[in-house]
């Protein structure tokens, strides 16, 4: 229990949360509109649809490819980098990671230079929580946010469009950092790729994104993607996240009562309104980027300038990101793990990269028509 605990703080303290505000707002009728049915459906689907390629061999043959054309250490580290930087655009931060940080602590590890290991698990961690930042599916804060507020996909790429350009500049400066030295890595075994069943999931990823994108009702690509998983393998339904989406369920709750408590509900709309971008960093900073979403949203109309401030919010302290909990339990499962170091490393890179952002966004706001 102890351990479940740990492991599910985030949904412990959700679910503590709603029924603290159930308290003061008893369960009614109103209650049935609190939820973003979409949101739970898409989340699931593209959950499902990931550990479909997963099983499927297509990330591990895809991490190995890329790693093949590394010659030296600064560019083995670097692509493990943009792997997770690139790759969280579409699969999501917290998959990315999943998929790419082990890989990391086995590569730098045959290759005989774990002493890269803090600042590549650091590095791919500010890419993943990055490089999410630029689609509505990249992290769970996005699909909330896109489909809360039913924005077009014009105006949400305005937003996350130039920061994320700059994001991947400052990453490719910081990756000069890594000494430049000659890399030999042992052959690992081959890696089987079911072509069939890679095929069909990506069929089923490209109907969860025309449903990210309303080409087609939510409920459809719901139905679509669970006839394909029954059909392949039902073992794939174990795969899915199934806490993160009671942490959003719970979270509507709390958020749905907290709207109706007046003086809460007036003390918040004042609070945020004009300070999106700096509410949602702050807020994500304790409570983690994907809940503070889910909090602030219903208090202001700006959705743009919240998908700004929840994404940046996701950089700074360990848990303003839930995927960053990902890579430190990863890390920290490493025999020589020095877990003081990394966390010093971390919170100090994670807070240079905040300050120039914040920097930048609030320099180019008002030029490129942000918020």
């Amino acid at each position: 229990m102890k351990s479940w605990l740990k492991r599910e703080s985030v949904l412990v303290i959700a679910a503590g949360a709603a029924l603290l505000s159930m308290l003061f707002v008893p369960p009614d009728e109103a209650y049935l509109g609190y939820g973003n049915r979409s949101v739970l459906i898409l989340l699931f689907c593209l959950m499902a649809v990931v550990a479909g390629f997963r099983e499927a061999g297509v990330l591990e043959w895809l991490s190995r490819k890329a790693v093949e054309t590394a010659g030296d250490t600064r560019s083995l580290c670097r692509l493990l980098v943009l792997l997770c930087f690139f790759s969280s655009m579409l699969v999501t931060n917290d998959v990315a990671l999943l998929t790419f940080v082990p890989f990391a602590v086995l590569t730098l590890s045959v290759a005989n230079h774990t002493e890269l290991l803090i600042w590549t698990v650091v590095f791919q961690t500010i890419g993943a929580n990055l490089g999410s930042m630029l689609t509505p599916v990249g992290n769970p804060q996005n699909l909330f946010l896109y489909a809360y507020y039913e924005m077009q996909a014009g105006d949400f790429f305005r937003v996350t469009l130039p920061v994320t350009a700059v994001s991947l500049i400052l990453l490719l400066l910081v990756s000069r950092l890594v000494p430049k030295e000659r890399l030999e890595i042992t052959e690992g075994g081959a890696i089987t790729v079911h072509k069939g069943r890679a095929a069909l999931f990506a069929v089923g990823f490209l109907v969860s994104l025309f449903a990210v994108f309303r080409v087609i009702p939510d409920w459809a690509a719901f139905l679509g993607v669970l006839a394909l998983v029954l059909l392949i393998d039902r073992k794939l339904l174990l795969r899915v996240d199934y806490s993160l989406l009671l942490t959003f369920v719970f979270f509507f709750l709390f958020v749905g009562n907290l709207a109706r408590i007046p003086a809460i509900s007036d003390f918040l709309s004042r609070f945020i309104e004009g300070r999106e971008l700096l509410s949602g960093i702050l807020a994500s900073q304790v409570l983690s980027n994907v809940p503070a979403a889910a909090l602030l949203a219903p208090f202001t109309e700006r959705g743009t300038a919240l998908v700004a401030g929840t994404n940046l919010g996701g950089l700074g302290t360990l848990i303003a990101s839930m995927a960053s909990l990902i890579s430190y339990k990863i890390y920290g499962a490493f025999t020589a793990a020095d877990k003081k170091k990394y966390l010093l490393v971390f919170t100090l890179w994670n807070l240079a990269f905040l300050a120039v952002l914040i920097v930048f966004t609030l320099a180019a706001g008002g030029a490129l028509h942000f918020f």
